[in-house]
């Protein structure tokens, strides 16, 4: 694993510092639009004083923090792979360049001592996962990794009382920030409740640190819901899902390829709504994640002092 030396020098420093996926980029997101949005999640993080970690597997070198090549390579190569937990000692093996999704970021993140990642929408249990066993490895993953992740819930895509089923039975804390719902990424409230509410930065890092005296090396999951405003229109987004779903069904998209495939469907028959909805999304919990670390950079140094 290679580590950039801005991220590197932060973690050494004690800065802030808040991991990136690269799935959003290379698979999210269309072409051109996918490289301004990386570009603009680690600049708004750079201006608020945060350095960006965005990871990925460069020639089969898992790197957290890329150069600006790397990162155009990653949204303009159209033979970049999409890489969970599992795929990385192949990827690494065999010189491939991959795009790391929430399990594999979370993994490399955590590896190099970063505590906050912010991504758009974690992956979660499947429809129809009874019959399938399709659960995404982001559930596992997070079970067993000390970092706080910011998100918009999991993807309304998939089957949320069932992915919050599973979070609980992994032990994983479930925050909602300044919500008592679980938001439902594209709507910003899925109908389910959480059992816990936060209302700032400090609360997650409190969270964060009595976690860390229990030693329950597990994620914490901060759901950071749209504003209501913004938000896709929800007849419009279950008019859309309905449609979504019967198209995979039918062309008999499975696995890792499901939820590409449901994103550009939405993308294309809400005549690009969900696009915006998606960067608004991603970009919020950049924002909040990067409030976290720094929030978490100055109770470690206030910690460190004492």
């Amino acid at each position: 694993m290679s580590i950039s030396a801005a991220v590197s020098d932060a973690l050494a420093a004690g800065r802030p510092v808040v991991a990136l996926e690269s799935t959003i980029v290379a698979h999210g997101l269309p072409r051109p639009r996918n490289l301004d949005a990386a570009r603009s999640f680690e600049r708004l993080l750079r201006d608020a004083g945060v350095t960006p970690a965005t990871v990925a597997v460069v020639d089969g070198v898992a790197r957290v923090g890329l150069t600006a090549a790397e990162l155009e390579r990653i949204a303009e190569d159209p033979s970049v792979v999409k890489l969970s937990a599992r795929d990385l000692a192949p990827a690494m093996a065999l010189r491939v360049t991959g795009a790391t999704t929430v399990a594999a970021t979370a993994l490399l993140a955590a590896r190099a001592g970063i505590r906050v990642f912010s991504t758009g929408g974690i992956g979660g249990v499947h429809r129809g996962a009874a019959r399938s066993f399709d659960e995404s490895a982001d559930l596992v993953a997070l079970a067993g990794l000390p970092i706080t992740v910011v998100s918009a819930g999991a993807k309304s895509v998939l089957d949320l009382p069932a992915t919050l089923e599973r979070l609980e039975t992994l032990n994983i804390t479930v925050l909602g920030y300044r919500t008592n719902r679980y938001p439902g990424f594209y709507l910003a409230d899925s109908g389910l409740p959480i059992d816990w509410r936060v209302e700032s930065a400090e609360d997650v890092v409190a969270v964060m640190a009595a976690q860390d005296a229990l030693a329950l090396h597990r994620a914490v999951l901060v759901a950071n819901p749209l504003p209501a405003e913004r938000q896709l229109d929800p007849r419009l987004h279950d008019r859309v899902l309905a449609e979504a779903l019967a198209a995979a069904d039918q062309r008999g998209v499975t696995g890792k390829g499901v939820t590409p495939f449901l994103l550009a469907y939405f993308q294309e028959h809400t005549g690009g709504a969900s696009l915006e909805v998606n960067i608004d999304v991603a970009t919020g919990n950049v924002v909040l994640g990067g409030q976290i670390a720094t929030a978490w950079a100055r109770r470690e140094r206030s910690s460190a002092t004492a």
